[in-house]
């Protein structure tokens, strides 16, 4: 069985909570780095299920910096050099564009994760059911609808990276239809 290693976890952990320092999961008082730490727990649970993953630290690492690009100060050249090519390719693809318009963001950042290794695609698969939580009461019937067509559309699309994922995202999407 292939394990991530502590040393590659605690790296990335430690350089996304000093990143993300003050953000919050949005709708709640939470710390942002507890979304990563799920999303990453995820990722580790589908690592000890699965009986080979070869690049088990670039799925841990990708999954605890995911955001860092996105939604911090962070440059892809900062992860690069701290992390390596694979996991700043794999962050920068796990990342949307923001300068597309919204509607066409998810489907061109699938397009990227689909051009990464599989390990890549988990983190996506990971990230979604980690969000797949309720709703925040602001969200009107809609919103919700089309978040959860959208983890369907991430389902369908990234399913083959890893069968454990795959089968817990399908759980949630099936359990976040309540709030619909």
């Amino acid at each position: 069985m292939s394990l991530w290693t502590p040393e590659a976890y605690t790296k990335a952990w430690n350089f996304a909570a000093d990143a993300h320092r003050g953000q919050r999961v949005p709708g709640t008082e939470r710390p942002y780095i507890n979304h990563l730490g799920n999303v990453t727990m995820e990722v580790m649970r589908a690592i000890a299920a699965t009986p080979i993953i070869k690049q088990p630290d670039l799925a841990v690492q990708c999954a605890l910096l995911h955001d860092t690009i996105e939604d911090t100060d962070v440059t892809y050249e900062t992860v690069a050099d701290l992390f390596g090519l694979s996991v700043a390719t794999g962050v920068l693809a796990l990342s949307k564009d923001l300068a597309l318009p919204k509607e066409e963001q998810m489907a061109d950042s699938l397009r990227r994760i689909q051009q990464q290794p599989g390990e890549v695609w988990m983190v996506k698969l990971a990230d979604r059911i980690s969000n797949l939580q309720p709703p925040p009461g602001r969200w009107k019937r809609e919103k919700i609808q089309r978040y959860g067509a959208e983890a369907t559309t991430i389902l369908e699309a990234l399913r083959e990276a890893n069968d454990w994922l795959a089968q817990r995202l399908a759980q949630k999407i099936v359990a976040y239809k309540m709030y619909g």
